[in-house]
């Protein structure tokens, strides 16, 4: 073979690997052909075969043992007709240029042959439909007919296969696609609702805005860490940041907790809010409750770090009860945000707040006075707001609370509060 014969054989080969053909069990849709094809033949022996690289395998064959599925492809006829684009008949094998390959020359002693290659819509011969004897023979024009259309109905059986492996493999990668796409908008959805109030997060995949809204009574917590910039001065950042983070990580399980709503945090900053975007009667409840959660996680972590000799994390968290705007800012960006006086209140709350310590204001001591003991502070002067009335909030009352803090509240505590 030149060259050019080389790089179409290989193509022939690629083309008939696309079938998935070779090596599959018999069909009756194949077998019928043959069986046919002999009969009208008036032939002992009927092959369907496909040629590939070194072998002609038989897909179906009409007079021949079960036993007997292949042959080496330079042995056979057929390894001439994949070569032609018509059909190839010799009445006696002996008088022609055959006269010397192996079926001829030995068994099985071929005398006759008359085949049609299988051509497929690109061109290519996969391999052959014919009809052999033992004996010299003739085939009428209406014989020879037959086998050419009886060549074409084993073609058109093979390419319905393809078809239907083409589907199959369409489906497989629209099927791929689609748990591609569906993984995608779980975690599109995950990341959402991990950055956004559930509701939120529906509302926008919904609508792809989300309407800003009022709510007359909600409860803001801010928390803060003091002398946290002094800390970025003289600790590894990485370390620094990844305590940070843990902090911060526990303070959003405590507050999913206790139905309090984290916003963002700024800086060594953490804002959540209660009572929005779904209201609830137990909103100010909620919030002095995650507050005390955390304040007694962290108490926790530093009594270890002292034990430690490492410096203390000083949480300071300002809590205020009032009416705010709640709604999405930004593009690009997008950041669910409240705003309003209530908010400001909350930042003086906890700028006025002693380390380690709870301070909320008079709103918030009106919805939850009888549930925890708290402190009067008196009125504290803060910038720009005059005094304001706060209050140190200590922990839950004795006789509701479950734990020694006095964090965690016991049945008695939520049937008041209903």
């Amino acid at each position: 073979m030149n060259v050019s014969q080389v790089a179409d054989e290989s193509a022939r080969v690629a083309e008939i690997a696309r079938y998935h053909i070779l090596d599959t069990p018999p069909e009756f849709a194949h077998d019928s052909l043959t069986e046919l094809a002999a009969a009208i033949c008036n032939c002992p022996v009927a092959l369907i075969s496909i040629v590939d690289d070194h072998r002609q395998w038989f897909k179906s064959k009409y007079g021949l043992p079960s036993d007997f599925v292949e042959c080496p492809r330079e042995l056979t006829v057929c390894h001439a007709t994949v070569c032609a684009n018509d059909m190839i008949y010799v009445p006696d094998l002996l008088e022609s240029r055959f006269s010397d390959i192996g079926v001829v020359t030995g068994p099985p002693n071929l005398r006759f042959y008359c085949g049609m290659p299988l051509i497929n819509r690109n061109g290519f011969a996969l391999g052959t439909m014919c009809v052999v004897d033992f004996v010299p023979r003739e085939l009428t024009p209406a014989q020879r007919e037959a086998v050419r259309r009886l060549a074409q109905q084993t073609m058109a059986q093979l390419e319905m296969r393809r078809q239907i492996l083409e589907r199959d493999e369409r489906v497989a990668e629209l099927s791929a696609a689609r748990d591609a796409a569906a993984q995608s908008e779980r975690k599109l959805d995950g990341l959402l609702r991990s950055m956004l109030p559930a509701s939120i997060a529906d509302e926008l995949k919904a609508d792809g805005a989300v309407a800003p809204r009022f709510f007359d009574d909600a409860t803001v917590m801010l928390a803060d860490f003091k002398g946290f910039t002094r800390l970025t001065e003289t600790h590894d950042p990485a370390q620094l940041l990844g305590q940070l983070s843990s902090h911060f990580g526990r303070f959003d399980e405590i507050a999913g907790d206790n139905r309090v709503e984290p916003l963002k945090t700024i800086g060594d900053a953490y804002l959540c809010i209660a009572g929005v975007p779904e209201p609830t009667r137990t909103h100010a409840l909620d919030a002095c409750l995650a507050a005390l959660q955390i304040q007694a996680f962290v108490h926790r972590g530093n009594a270890q770090r002292i034990k430690l000799r490492l410096a203390a994390w000083e949480l300071r968290i300002g809590i205020n009860t009032g009416p705010i705007i709640a709604g999405m800012v930004g593009k690009k960006r997008l950041s669910y945000d409240v705003w309003g006086n209530s908010v400001n209140v909350a930042q003086r709350l906890e700028a006025a707040c002693p380390p380690g310590g709870v301070t909320i204001s008079a709103s918030t001591m009106h919805h939850v006075g009888s549930h925890f003991v708290t402190e009067a502070r008196g009125a504290v002067e803060v910038k720009n707001m005059g005094a304001i009335d706060m209050y140190r909030l200590l922990r839950i009352r004795p006789e509701l609370s479950a734990d020694a803090d006095g964090a965690v509240p016991n049945d008695a505590f939520w049937r008041q509060a209903s």
